[in-house]
C-alpha cells in the first residue's frame, strides 16, 4: 500500500483527490487548516466523507507551521505528495496579501524542506493558470514565458514553481507542477462564479457579470482534473541525461526532474454561454448586473493540454452542459432547494 500525503485535503480539489486515491488503494494522510475563508461546514462535510475510510488520517494544522511537515514526512514517509493547500482567490489577495505569503510561499518552503530531508517518489504541486498573467497568445502552452503575473495570488503561485524547480535541481526531487484552469463541479468553492451564480439565480437575486460579459474561461470539471492528477502521479519527471535535449513541446527542465503541466479542457467558453448553461440547468433566467473588469483579473484563459495527453494519453472531456448540470443537481440536494 502506497502512502500519499495530500495537503488541503478538506478543500474542493483536495477532498476529491483524496477520495480517488483511497479508491485506488492508497493510505492517505490529509492535512488541512480548516480556515474560514469560506464556510467551514462545507469543509467539515467533505472531511466527514473521507473519514469513513480506515485508510484516511486527518491532521488539522497549517502547512506553514514550522517543523510540522518535517515531522509528518519523517513519521509517514509518503511515497507521493499532492500539495494543494494554499490561500486561493485573486481578489482576496488584494485585501489580505500576507495570508498568501504565509500559506503559499512559506508553506511550500516547509514542504520542500521536508521533502529534501525525506524524499518522496514524486511530488505534485498545484499552480494556476493565473501564472500566465498578461500573456495574450492563446492557447497557453507550458513552454510559454510567464513573467507578468496580474495579481499577488498568481505571483505567489509562480514563485512556488521556481522554488520547487530549485529544489528539484539541487536535491533531485521529482516535481510536477500543474496549472489548473477554472475548476468547477459538485462540492465546489462558494467564492467561485458557478457557485455564486447558481445561488443568486435560485434565490432570485441579480448576478455580477464582470467586463460586461466579455470574458472567456477554460472551465475544467472536477472529475477530469482528478483523473489527470491521478495519471500524472505515475509519470514522475526524470532529469535529462547529459547531452540529451528536451522533447519539443515538453516543459521538462533541462537541469532537473521538474516539469509544469496544464490541466484544462482546451476550450475557451464565453462567460455569457456559461451563464446560459446555468439558466438551463436551474430552469430560471438570471438578472445580469454588468460591471467593469476587476483588478487583478484577466479577460481570458485557454489551455493547450497536449502535454498532458502526451504524458498520460488522457484529455479532459466533460462539456460545460454536463458539468453545470452535475453541479446544480448537487447544489439543490446539498442545500435542499
Amino acid at each position: 500500500m502506497r502512502t500519499a500525503l495530500v495537503t488541503g485535503s478538506a478543500g474542493f480539489i483536495g477532498s476529491s483527490v483524496c477520495e480517488r486515491l483511497l479508491r485506488d488503494g492508497f493510505k492517505v494522510i490529509g492535512l488541512d487548516a480548516m480556515t474560514d475563508y469560506y464556510e467551514v461546514t462545507l469543509k467539515q462535510r467533505r472531511l466527514g466523507r473521507l473519514l469513513q475510510s480506515e485508510h484516511f488520517r486527518a491532521i488539522e494544522d497549517y502547512v506553514e507551521t514550522p517543523g510540522l511537515l518535517m515531522e509528518l514526512f519523517a513519521t509517514e514517509q509518503p511515497d507521493v505528495v499532492v500539495h494543494l493547500a494554499a490561500q486561493a482567490g485573486v481578489r482576496y489577495s488584494i485585501e489580505n496579501p500576507r495570508s498568501y505569503l504565509e500559506s503559499n510561499i512559506v508553506g511550500t518552503f516547509e514542504l520542500l524542506e521536508a521533502a529534501r530531508a525525506h524524499p518522496p517518489q514524486h511530488m505534485l504541486l498545484a499552480s494556476t493558470s493565473s501564472a500566465f498573467g498578461a500573456n495574450t497568445e492563446m492557447p497557453y502552452r507550458e513552454t510559454d514565458k510567464a513573467d507578468h503575473q496580474m495579481s499577488f495570488y498568481a505571483a505567489t503561485k509562480k514563485a512556488t514553481e521556481n522554488m520547487a524547480h530549485s529544489y528539484a535541481h539541487l536535491f533531485g526531487l521529482p516535481v510536477t507542477m500543474f496549472r489548473f484552469f477554472t475548476v468547477y463541479g459538485p462540492w465546489g468553492r462558494p467564492d467561485m462564479a458557478l457557485f455564486k451564480f447558481t445561488k443568486a439565480i435560485l434565490e432570485g437575486r441579480p448576478i455580477d457579470v464582470y467586463n460586461y460579459g466579455d470574458m472567456k474561461r477554460d472551465f475544467t470539471y472536477i472529475d477530469d482534473l482528478v483523473e489527470a492528477i491521478r495519471l500524472l502521479i505515475d509519470v514522475p519527471p526524470v532529469r535529462p541525461a547529459e547531452g540529451e535535449g528536451v522533447p519539443e513541446g515538453d516543459s521538462l527542465s533541462p537541469v532537473a526532474p521538474w516539469r509544469v503541466v496544464n490541466i484544462g479542457n482546451s476550450n475557451a467558453v464565453q462567460l455569457t454561454d456559461f451563464i446560459e448553461a446555468i439558466e438551463d440547468a436551474t430552469g430560471r433566467k438570471a438578472e445580469r448586473n454588468f460591471m467593469p473588469m476587476q483588478a487583478g483579473d484577466v479577460p481570458a484563459t485557454w489551455a493547450d493540454a497536449e502535454l498532458l495527453k502526451t504524458l498520460t494519453s488522457y484529455a479532459p472531456k466533460t462539456s460545460i452542459t454536463q458539468g453545470v448540470v452535475g453541479f446544480v443537481k448537487w447544489y439543490k440536494e446539498y442545500y435542499e432547494v
